[in-house]
């Protein structure tokens, strides 16, 4: 509560060096005790009041209760030691704003000016004169302090909309890549799954006529088995998350790789430079690049081994993924452009293609924060 996110920081400097110039700017004029007392009073109840008042609208209505109760404190801080008081009522009117909504903030500070004005002519016995130059001050004070509180909630509202963009780019993002990764399930286990249908279907029909094709149906279909099964752990790797077991950073990388043992290829992975934290969308960006790294020296190259190798800079973080295999015809396939797209959108890039001697290389580089 005493720190609250919301609270603009310019606003509570503000507050506590106004609050410290009018003590001082009030005891350096001798009064009567009595005054003295009431104003530590008054000034004691405004500082409690401001650790107190909310400043997100979604403030429950008991704490928002606060604010008007804070405006008229910092009032009568104007009545017991002079006009210091008015930035504080600034920040009150700015304080409703932010809570209520404009139109409502307006319509109490009209009704505040108001009860201002009768209170001089009746209470304190001021001139007419006087308090129509008092309550016109506080007609242009209430407009700037309206001003700067709509500025405020416009700033707060566009990045809002800012961040509900950065979330639908990464459910899309999320989308588009179980959409790629659903065909490639269907392309890889479906065509396993048709095979064994077919044998399967042929092992029946050759049974009694031609019993040695038939085993020979059977034996093709349990090593397309054995295929489908490796393709479908492979899957389940894939859609791990990310922290799977609480392994971050390199950690993850070494783990993704070493899951690969005992898929015919051979996996190695190093790490350079002191290891430093990542952001998550990077740290996510690589971690998909070595996935996708390994899974097509794994389906496409006819690979004997992959050499992963992640180096921190410290700016930068670069993740270069090299095998021994056949190389591609396409270096530019959807699953590496994908990946491309995200490494740019934070910030990065990511190149692929056959290097000379052969084999395949992907080499990807992001910031170690965002900025």
């Amino acid at each position: 509560m005493f720190r609250d996110p919301d609270r603009p920081a310019l606003l509570s400097v503000v507050f506590w060096v106004v609050f410290t110039a009018t003590g001082l700017l009030r005891f350096a004029i001798p009064q009567a005790a009595e005054f003295t007392v009431i104003f530590v009073v008054v000034m004691a109840v405004v500082a409690v009041l401001w650790l107190l008042l909310p400043w997100s609208p979604d403030a429950s209505p008991g704490r928002k209760r606060v604010a008007p109760f804070f405006l008229l404190a910092t009032t009568c801080i104007g009545l017991v030691s002079g006009g210091t008081h008015a930035p504080l009522v600034l920040i009150a009117i700015a304080n409703l704003a932010i809570l209520n909504g404009m139109l409502v903030a307006t319509s109490v500070v009209a009704a505040y000016i108001t009860v201002l004005f009768v209170t001089m002519i009746t209470v304190l016995d001021r001139t007419w004169t006087n308090a129509v130059g008092q309550a016109s001050s506080m007609v242009l004070f209430g407009a700037f302090a309206l001003g700067m509180a709509s500025a405020l909630l416009e700033v707060r509202r566009k990045k809002e909309d800012a961040q509900r963009l950065l979330e639908r780019v990464r459910e899309l993002a999320v989308a588009e890549e179980r959409a790629r990764m659903a065909g490639d399930m269907h392309d890889s286990i479906g065509h396993h799954l048709t095979v064994i249908k077919v044998g399967l279907e042929n092992a029946e029909r050759f049974r009694e006529a031609r019993p040695a094709d038939a085993w020979a149906e059977v034996r093709q279909a349990k090593d397309m088995t054995a295929a489908a099964l490796a393709e479908a752990r492979r899957w389940v790797r894939a859609l791990r998350p990310l922290a799977l077991d609480g392994h971050v950073g390199s950690a993850a990388l070494d783990r993704l790789a070493r899951s690969f043992d005992g898929t015919g290829i051979r996996v190695s992975f190093e790490v350079d430079g002191p290891e430093r934290r990542l952001d998550p969308d990077s740290e996510l960006v690589l971690y998909r690049v070595l996935q996708e790294g390994l899974t097509n020296a794994l389906r496409h190259a006819d690979a004997e081994q992959v050499r992963a190798r992640l180096a921190f800079g410290a700016e930068r973080v670069v993740l270069v993924i090299g095998d021994d295999g056949k190389g591609a015809e396409e270096t530019n396939g959807f699953g590496l452009s994908s990946l491309a797209e995200r490494a740019r959108a934070i910030g990065g890039s990511l190149r692929a293609g056959n290097v000379s001697g052969g084999g395949f290389e992907v080499r990807a580089e992001v910031p170690v924060t965002r900025s």
